[in-house]
């Protein structure tokens, strides 16, 4: 194992430790308890926002807070859910008086965890806590983590819409259902060249032969529903695009917002290869992209592979896709 790391059970607490020094004036980070937060607080009476997760999946979440997204992100163990101890940490520690919003993603452990915060929550301080499960994945209803689909790429897009709403003053129920609209209205699916290695294991999470590849793969070093042998980027793009096509709602002649993400360590030229065969198969079966967004966003340590979400949009989403989001991951608008 090679990686660029003083320890292996050092690494998200030096992680974090990095993204204080590397964003003194755009993030807050408790080393110790491990939450990132906006450097500058959002005015009193807006929404705030929480999400988190296990560590590896970098940007998502910690790099995802800023204006117009994230008030805050609870970081696990690689792969491991925060505790509900750090959610409720987080979540007391952002409110201005609105109430919050927790964006969760559909794993046993993290649903578990934020669900045990809220409860805290409510007990200790009364703060109004709605939560949005996120579940996305269309490789699996049900696996060793879920119960149900798994929730990954369109985490990006709720965060984003839902932090958007939060900037504007929306109240806390408005916030809420934009999320859940997203999350209806998305589905992922990834594929793997390789598998990832778990600094602490030393070894990759699966045996993945050189000249093979897992469809239906999660971001927790999961093997896919089914491998077979390497093929084309063509022949890959086929293997998500149709999958997630048969099950994303239909739309009312509203176009998609796109997301091609790279799972940690597939070069961008591959990932924009990539692209060109989604935006491709795309077009031939009449599906607008509205936006798109190729890259990495949520990603699996050191995995070699991509995914692909798409998300049935309208009007009010793309406005609050396209206003100014201010973090570490994504950053555009004035």
């Amino acid at each position: 194992m090679k990686k660029l790391i003083n320890a292996a059970d050092a690494v998200v607490t030096e992680s974090l430790a990095g993204m204080a020094a590397a964003h003194p004036n755009a993030l807050r980070v408790d080393i110790d308890r491990r939450i990132v937060y906006r450097a500058t607080p959002k005015e009193d009476g807006k929404v705030a926002i929480v999400s988190g997760g296990g560590s590896g999946h970098e940007p998502l979440h910690g790099g995802f807070v800023g204006a117009g997204m994230l008030d805050a992100a609870c970081a696990g163990e690689i792969f491991t859910s925060p505790v509900p101890d750090q959610i409720a940490a987080a979540t007391t520690a952002v409110d201005c008086g609105a109430g919050v919003l927790h964006i969760v993603k559909n794993y046993t452990g993290d649903v578990m965890n934020f669900e045990m915060a809220a409860e805290l929550i409510e007990m200790d301080a009364g703060i109004p806590v709605v939560a949005v499960v996120v579940e996305d994945d269309v490789a699996v209803e049900d696996s060793l983590y879920t119960t149900g689909r798994r929730g990954v790429g369109v985490t990006v897009i709720v965060e984003k819409v839902a932090g958007a709403a939060a900037e504007e003053g929306r109240s806390l129920a408005e916030v809420a259902a934009l999320a859940e609209r997203v999350c209806r209205n998305g589905r992922s699916m990834g594929m793997a060249l390789t598998s990832c290695t778990v600094p602490t294991h030393g070894r990759p999470s699966f045996d993945l032969p050189d000249d093979e590849m897992e469809i239906g793969i999660g971001i927790h070093g999961e093997p896919g529903h089914h491998r077979e042998k390497a093929a084309a980027a063509g022949e890959i793009a086929e293997r998500l695009v149709e999958p997630i096509l048969a099950e994303l709602p239909p739309g009312d002649g509203s176009g998609v917002i796109a997301l091609l993400n790279g799972m940690g360590a597939s070069p961008l030229i591959e990932l924009y290869i990539m692209y060109a065969e989604v935006a491709r198969l795309l077009e031939s079966a009449g599906v607008v992209v509205e936006r798109s967004l190729v890259g990495n966003y949520v990603t699996s340590l050191d995995m070699a592979g991509c995914s692909l979400t798409l998300v049935r949009t309208d009007q009010e989403v793309l406005r609050l896709w396209d206003a100014p989001v201010r973090t570490p991951g994504l950053c555009w608008g004035d």
